[in-house]
């Protein structure tokens, strides 16, 4: 069967919503950068150009002709090669989440995705009507069929279809978002879809943190085998370029585009990158996702309390990582209850990072709510209340600065404590982002054993991982009074709130009953609290708020 070179780019670009020409620019310049590199199509991320997601942005028809709009202008700027742009198509009482064929200054066809997803965090059926038509497109001797991400996870979706209608590659374009090990999922997928269909598929993806998601890129070409020809790095805008041999069509397309040069010279060979460790994808999205909430927001520089534990340790490690340590503070505010090893671990982890550090002594501030309410609590016992008022101040200093300075504030809460309410509402919950608010305790621990081997260096001190955690509300407190061993409440997490297990499930998983019932109250009567805490990202299959969303009032156990 004769064969058709063809170069084809991927452009895994960074961009933010609602930003329309900024996005559209950065469109314009990858498509340019893949013209030089001698590219014959070159495709962008799921709506490239108003950002993803858009969320309610979509209700307004003056966004939707805007980025309509901003379509245009791309088109007319983009010369002797085919790009495929995503952007929100509209049609009479509708609007669509579309792919833009454009070519020499014209868009030659609209391809709209079909299959809507509409579970976790994605809302697609609230604002999109689906596509019912599947066009292909003529590329030299070739055809080509795009569709757009959930699509090509149906196995008798659109791909076949475009298969059967001659094309020979299918273009791919996504807004995928990641979670642990993702990355295999999609390409378990791609590879099916290929085999099956005996078709070449390109796929981009979006790279960049959006709110609470962070988008992984790792955009990859897959050929008619199901191999794996070229791959992009993860976390980072990248031009993936790269040469495939794709066979001729027999069938024609009734839109034909452009004629393919065969004297282009031959690339380097193609880009494979290397997937991540777990633990690093992990860190590596965090950096990334705080990086953008920080930048994309307009604000400069984070705050945070620093307690020597190894939960702030953490998340002062990522910011310093994500926007220079010159741009972190940490503030210690130590009550009496505060150990001498917690007050020198903060100080040596600062140094350590070379971020800014301020002591805020509490324990004035603290002896003088307890002579106010003195008359008022007479007669009860030293509670919660005394411990919460302790978190409360220093959720109000670190809100100071933050209103002072401009600072975004970073609350250090992990999904262990976050999920049992283990935490103080206005307290230590109080802030902008919660950075590590979807990783469990223990792999907390693993994210700064990989900070200090990245190091190459003891950055977290080596007390933080030796002692046993602790909120220090009180005398010879530890998190183990309350909660069950983090490696097990962790395990018991994971099966409960990830997996939606059942107690009687959990319990044939070998967990003790009374544990598995303490862990399920603890989480399902904690639900307020988590509807009032900062946004965070996620980095787990099933994260708080945009993909769980339990009833407050709720009585079913």
């Amino acid at each position: 069967m004769a064969k058709q070179s063809i170069r084809i780019a991927l452009a895994q670009i960074n961009v933010t919503v609602g930003d329309l020409s900024a996005n559209a620019d950065k469109i314009i310049t990858f498509a340019q950068k893949a013209a030089i590199e001698g590219a014959d199509i070159v495709s962008f991320p799921e709506l490239a150009v108003t950002g993803y997601p858009p969320e309610d942005l979509l209700f307004k028809q003056q966004f939707i002709d805007d980025n309509i709009k901003t379509l245009g202008r791309i088109a007319r700027a983009i010369g002797d090669i085919v790009a495929v742009v995503g952007f929100a198509d509209k049609g009479k009482k509708a609007i669509f989440n579309a792919a833009a064929v454009m070519y020499q200054g014209k868009i030659r066809g609209v391809y709209r995705k079909a299959f809507l997803p509409n579970y976790g965090v994605f809302d697609e059926k609230r604002y999109f009507s689906s596509g019912e038509d599947f066009p292909v497109f003529g590329l030299g001797r070739t055809i080509f069929g795009v569709n757009i991400c959930e699509d090509i996870w149906h196995l008798e979706g659109p791909a076949g279809v475009q298969a059967y209608k001659g094309a020979k590659l299918i273009t791919n374009i996504n807004a995928s978002p990641y979670h642990m090990g993702k990355w295999r999922m999609r390409e378990d997928i791609l590879k099916r879809q290929a085999r099956k269909n005996k078709v070449f598929i390109s796929y981009a993806n979006l790279v960049g943190g959006q709110d609470e998601l962070v988008f992984d890129g790792s955009s990859l070409i897959v050929d008619d085998k199901g191999r794996v020809v070229a791959r992009a790095g993860a976390f980072s805008e990248e031009l993936l370029v790269c040469d495939i041999e794709v066979p001729e069509s027999k069938k024609r397309s009734k839109i034909i585009l452009k004629s393919i040069s065969e004297n282009k010279p031959a690339l380097c060979g193609a880009v494979l990158a290397r997937p991540k460790g777990e633990v690093q994808e992990v860190y590596d999205a965090l950096v990334l996702g705080l990086k953008d909430y920080i930048l994309k927001n307009g604000f400069k520089k984070v705050v945070l309390g620093l307690s020597g534990g190894i939960d702030s340790s953490l998340v002062a490690s990522i910011a310093a990582d994500a926007i220079g340590p010159e741009n972190v503070v940490g503030v210690l505010m130590p009550t009496v209850f505060t150990s001498i090893e917690s007050k020198e671990d903060a100080q040596a982890l600062a140094k350590n990072l070379k971020v800014e550090y301020k002591v805020i002594p509490i324990q004035d501030i603290f002896d003088k709510y307890l002579e106010k309410l003195k008359p008022v609590f007479e007669g009860s016992q030293p509670n919660v209340a005394e411990e919460n008022l302790q978190a409360r101040i220093r959720g109000n200093i670190i809100m100071a600065l933050s209103n002072k300075f401009g600072y975004l504030a970073l609350n250090t809460g992990n999904k262990s404590e976050v999920s049992c309410g283990y935490c103080t509402l206005y307290g230590d919950m109080a802030g902008g982002f919660g950075v590590i608010k979807d990783v469990p305790k223990t792999l907390v621990y693993k994210l700064c054993v990989y900070k200090n081997e990245k190091e190459g260096r003891q950055v977290i001190p080596k007390r933080v991982f030796e002692k046993p955690p602790t909120a220090e509300l009180k005398p010879d407190q530890k998190d183990s009074d309350t909660l069950p061993e983090y490696a097990l409440l962790d395990k018991v997490l994971k099966l409960y709130v990830e997996e939606d297990r059942s107690l009687g499930d959990i319990v044939r998983a070998g967990v003790n009953e009374d544990v598995v019932s303490r862990v399920i109250y603890m989480v399902d009567s904690n639900e307020y609290k988590r509807r009032q805490s900062a946004p965070g990202i996620k980095i787990t299959p099933k994260a708080f708020g945009r993909d769980r969303r339990m009833p407050i009032t709720n009585r079913y156990r």
